[in-house]
């Protein structure tokens, strides 16, 4: 994605995290799987009041990752899995797996390194569990990896604590609801990125690695309790 994040992050700080993943993964895992580069578009319509976020309309979303994937099917891969590190992405993500899965039959995964809030995910207690966007966590792994790009000065506070009191109709609740990055406050992001630190960064980056690379050997080898032919 490239999205705002508020003031006190960049706009590519989802592409950037995800590509750190990526690479440490590869690091670590050698020849066992090939990384494709980085896709930095991504659906974030409802981003789109805050300039600089540039988003794909859904349905083109998902036909230029189907695309993209037919290439490697053509040159023989059987095995894909998509590296997700948006929320907004996931539900298109799994309507393209569904889909290479239903034209090809081949093996078709989608995960993410953490799972976003308003997905189920958790988010510091703080925050309760509103931190989907721009928050502690994602600012806290900033933080660790880049610094630089981060200014805190300009973070504030910004927990809908009027909706954490809803037991159904929240993020992560069982009713879902369409949102927009301005509905709650005007800043765009929704969490607390005060709360952020470089070394809660460090531990949730290395979990993130971490877990990748075991969901990966995972991966490589499933097959629905069957033999599958190719890998």
């Amino acid at each position: 994605a490239l999205e705002q994040h508020g003031r006190h992050a960049p706009l590519f700080t989802d592409s950037l995290l995800m590509g750190e993943i990526a690479r440490r993964a590869e690091e670590s895992l050698g020849a066992t799987a090939l990384f494709a580069p980085l896709q930095w578009l991504g659906n974030s319509h409802h981003h789109l009041d805050f300039p600089g976020t540039l988003s794909a309309e859904p349905r083109l979303y998902i036909d230029l990752l189907n695309g993209l994937l037919e290439n490697f099917i053509a040159h023989g891969f059987r095995r894909l899995l998509i590296l997700n590190g948006h929320g907004g992405n996931s539900a298109l993500l799994n309507v393209a797996n569904r889909e290479l899965r239903l034209a090809h039959g081949l093996m078709t995964f989608v995960t993410h390194p953490g799972v976003p809030a308003d997905q189920g995910g958790a988010s510091p207690a703080d925050e309760l569990g509103m931190g989907v966007h721009g928050g502690t966590d994602e600012t806290s792994i900033m933080l660790h990896l880049a610094p630089h790009l981060v200014n805190l000065a300009l973070a504030q506070r910004r927990v809908p604590e009027a909706l954490a009191l809803n037991t159904y109709v929240r993020f992560g609740g069982r009713v879902s609801f369409g949102w927009m990055s301005n509905d709650f406050f005007p800043d765009g992001y929704i969490g607390d990125p005060t709360a952020a630190t470089a070394e809660l960064g460090r531990q949730l980056f290395d979990g993130a690695v971490r877990g990748f690379g075991e969901a990966l050997r995972e991966i490589s080898t499933f097959n629905f309790g069957r033999p599958v032919a190719g890998t």
